[in-house]
């Protein structure tokens, strides 16, 4: 009696590299593309957990660059006043063209707050983490990356998310899920409110993490970023 076995390999990022002292991985379609997302991750976690988000960009027609941040992953160095030079830095390596980005957590708090300066066509922000909730875990250690407090306090301190999202109107998304311990729904609430045109995916019950890889919901997500992003 025989037996087989199958071996699927997943497609590797398209390219992968150092850029200003980031590590990062490049996810290009097979027709040319014009602009792209960048994609940024939350507090103490790293690029290769966000390769779905590039995958499912590629796969729908969109470049996208996916980054570890300063005192993240393969990044040295600590966090520090360069986190938004350093989202625009990552956009630079994008084909020419609109410029989505999609954040999760502090990666959210970046996407908003880079947006205008990025002239972003559309922002997902998942479970976006607020300035002060951040700058709290800041000066109470509670995170694990490297940093440089005094450097990155000014930006948290004084980043107005609501009027972020206000000038963004229908070109943001949001998705929260209402079980979230750690960023409550609730500040996602004011910034739908404060953009009643944007996009607000409520989910029920779930945690901090589970909306960031749902199949389903990424799919959503990816499918809004191609509408806007794509001629």
């Amino acid at each position: 009696m025989s037996s087989s076995l199958t071996r699927d390999d997943v497609a590797p990022p398209d390219e992968e590299g150092m850029h200003d002292g980031l590590a990062y991985a490049l996810f290009t379609p097979s027709a040319p593309a014009r602009g792209g997302v960048v994609v940024i991750h939350g507090a103490d976690s790293r690029k290769e957990n966000h390769y779905d988000w590039g995958r499912e960009c590629r796969a729908a027609g969109l470049a996208a660059v996916v980054y570890d941040q300063r005192g993240h992953g393969a990044s040295p160095g600590m966090l520090d006043g360069r986190v938004l030079d350093d989202v625009a830095a990552m956009a630079a390596l994008l084909p020419p063209g609109p410029v989505g980005l999609r954040g999760s957590s502090m990666g959210g708090f970046l996407a908003l707050t880079a947006a205008t300066r990025l002239e972003a066509r559309a922002v997902v922000a998942i479970c976006p983490a607020p300035g002060d909730l951040l700058l709290r875990g800041l000066r109470q250690g509670r995170f694990g990356f490297p940093a440089d407090a005094a450097a990155l306090e000014p930006l948290l301190a004084q980043a107005d998310l609501e009027a972020a999202a206000s000038h963004l109107g229908d070109a943001l998304l949001l998705l929260h899920a209402t079980g979230d311990d750690r960023v409550g729904v609730e500040h996602s609430d004011a910034l739908h409110a404060a953009a009643p045109e944007s996009r607000f995916i409520r989910v029920p019950g779930g945690d901090h993490g589970s909306i960031q890889h749902d199949p389903e919901l990424r799919g959503e997500a990816v499918r809004w970023l191609a509408a806007r992003l794509l001629p």
